[in-house]
C-alpha cells in the first residue's frame, strides 16, 4: 500500500513576517539584556586573558561549539592567540593540545553538557584557568570555573523555546564584546589588524604603500621647462601615462601637462610649434609622498577629481608616478 506524500504546508505571509519580526525582537532583547550583566567578572576575564602566556582554548558542544569556533577566530584575528578544541575530541586525545600556559573558555548555555563537564576536572588538575560562558551561573560548568560570564537569556526565539536561537546570539555578542575589550586593552591598531589579514581588501589598503605600486625610473614621463610641445607629446605617448611632469634641474616638479591640456590647446587653435613646456603647464601639480599609503593616493585623486599623481620624496624630488589603473591592478580600489 503506497503512502501519499504529505500536503505542502500552507504559507501565510502575515504569519511568516510576524514570526520573523518577533524573532528579531526576542534576540535584540537578549543582546541588550547582556549590558546589565557585564561587570566585575567580565573585567576579571579580560584581565586573566591578558595575563595568559599561551592561547585561549575555546570549547563548546553543538550550537555553542559553532559559536565557539567563531569566537576563537575573532580573538585570533584581533590580537589574542586562540584556537577551538572540540570537547568530544578532547576526551580522546585532544586534551594534549591544552598546555598549562593556556586558558580555557568553555561555552554552554545549560552548563551541563556531558562532553564538556567530564573533562573539566582534568583541565583543572593541569592548573589551566577556566572561564565559563553560560546561561546558568549555578551549573556544573560554572561551579568548576574560576570566572563566570553570565550570557543567559529569558527565552529562545524558537516558539517551542527549545532550539538554541537567542542564547547563541547572546553568546556571539558576548564573545565579540570580549574580543573588542581585549583588542582595546592591547592597543591593537589598524596596522596590527592588517598584518593578520594580509590577503584581504583591508590588508591591501593598510599595508600597500605608494612605493609598492608606482612607476619609477625611466617609466616616469618628465621633461624640462624648456621642452617643446612635441617633446611633451612624445614623453606622454612613450610612457603611456597621459601626462608629463615638467621638472626643474633639481628634480622638483615645476608643473604638469596632460593629454587633456593638449586637447584643449588643439580645440582653441593654438600654435603648437613655438610654446615651451613652462608656458603651457599647470603650476603646483598635485603630488603624493613615496611613503604614503596607496589608499591615500586613491583618496586624493577622488577628492581632486583627477586620475594620476606624481610621487615625491621627502625633499620634493619626483621619484615616481601613479594613476588609477596602477591602484586597480594592486586591488587597492
Amino acid at each position: 500500500m503506497s503512502s501519499r506524500p504529505a500536503p505542502a504546508p500552507v504559507v501565510d505571509p502575515d504569519a511568516i513576517l510576524a514570526r520573523a519580526r518577533l524573532t528579531f525582537d526576542i534576540e535584540a532583547e537578549a543582546v541588550l539584556g547582556l549590558k546589565s550583566r557585564v561587570g566585575p567578572s567580565f573585567v576579571e576575564a579580560v584581565r586573566k586573558i591578558l595575563e595568559v602566556r599561551g592561547r585561549v582554548v575555546v570549547m563548546g558542544m553543538g550550537k555553542s561549539g559553532h559559536v565557539g569556533r567563531k569566537i576563537a577566530a575573532t580573538l585570533a584575528s584581533t590580537g589574542t592567540p586562540a584556537m577551538f578544541v572540540h570537547p568530544a575530541e578532547a576526551s580522546h586525545g585532544d586534551l594534549g593540545m591544552i598546555k598549562a600556559v593556556d586558558l580555557v573558555l568553555a561555552i554552554s548555555n545549560s552548563g551541563e553538557v556531558d562532553e564538556l563537564t567530564v573533562i573539566l576536572p582534568v583541565v583543572k588538575r593541569q592548573g589551566v584557568p577556566l572561564i565559563a560562558m553560560t546561561g546558568r551561573p549555578e551549573s556544573t560548568l560554572a561551579r568548576h570555573a574560576d570566572i563566570v560570564i553570565d550570557a543567559g537569556v529569558a527565552k529562545e526565539a524558537c516558539p517551542l523555546n527549545l532550539a538554541p536561537t537567542a542564547s547563541t546570539t547572546a553568546q556571539m555578542a558576548m564573545g565579540d564584546a570580549l574580543a573588542v575589550a581585549l583588542l582595546d586593552a592591547r592597543g591593537f591598531g589598524s596596522e596590527d589588524f592588517a598584518r593578520s589579514h594580509p590577503g584581504g581588501a583591508l590588508g591591501r589598503k593598510l599595508l600597500t604603500h605608494v612605493s609598492d605600486v608606482m612607476r619609477s625610473g625611466d617609466e616616469v614621463p618628465r621633461v624640462p621647462p624648456t621642452a617643446t610641445i612635441s617633446e611633451l607629446m612624445r614623453a606622454m605617448s612613450i610612457k603611456g601615462f597621459g601626462a608629463a611632469a615638467v621638472v626643474e634641474p633639481d628634480g622638483r616638479a615645476a608643473g604638469i601637462f596632460t593629454d587633456g591640456d593638449l586637447r584643449r590647446l588643439i580645440e582653441a587653435g593654438a600654435d603648437l610649434r613655438s610654446p615651451k613646456a613652462a608656458e603651457v603647464m599647470h603650476h603646483n601639480p598635485r603630488t603624493i609622498r613615496v611613503d604614503a599609503l596607496a589608499v591615500e593616493a586613491a583618496e586624493l585623486m577622488e577628492q581632486c577629481g583627477i586620475t594620476r599623481l606624481f610621487v615625491i620624496d621627502g625633499a620634493g624630488v619626483i621619484v615616481g608616478a601613479i594613476n588609477t589603473n596602477d591602484l586597480m591592478r594592486a586591488k587597492v580600489i
